[in-house]
């Protein structure tokens, strides 16, 4: 009965192991086979670098120390707490967030980042002190 009870659980076990995850192999132009991971996967951590108008953002995650390089898409999607779509630009290091990705052979694809503290909580006013001297 034991050994029943065992091999059912190993098959179980299997089974949402093989539900959880998809990986396509594809071959390219020049011949090189490459994986596509169809999982979501999840992370959370803090924004360490983002450039407007590059194709990477890394982040530094709750369990890591080293900041970790993502890519993105035009498709990927940046929302706030709420879920409503917040420019890009709004980015800035140190900003918590959490993030969905895929991989994408040897590159982790972000599909979607969201913001864990509004907007409003980031901006910052501006000021300009002009200092004049008589002569």
């Amino acid at each position: 009965m034991k050994i029943l009870a065992t091999g059912m659980a190993c098959v179980v076990a299997a089974t949402a192991f093989a539900q959880t995850s998809s990986t396509t192999t594809t071959t390219n132009a020049g011949g090189t086979a490459v994986s596509t991971s169809t999982t979501d996967l999840n992370g959370a951590g803090t924004i360490t670098a983002y450039t407007p108008g590059s194709d990477n953002i890394s982040f530094r995650s709750e369990t890591t120390t080293a900041p970790v390089k993502y890519y993105y898409t035009k498709k990927t999607v940046l929302v706030d707490p709420d879920g409503k779509v917040v420019e890009w630009t709004t980015l800035r290091p140190d900003m918590p967030v959490t993030y969905t990705y895929v991989k994408e052979g040897d590159r982790m694809v972000v599909t979607r980042v969201t913001l864990t503290k509004p907007v409003e909580v980031y901006k910052k006013e501006e000021t300009t002190t002009t200092t004049t001297t008589k002569p």
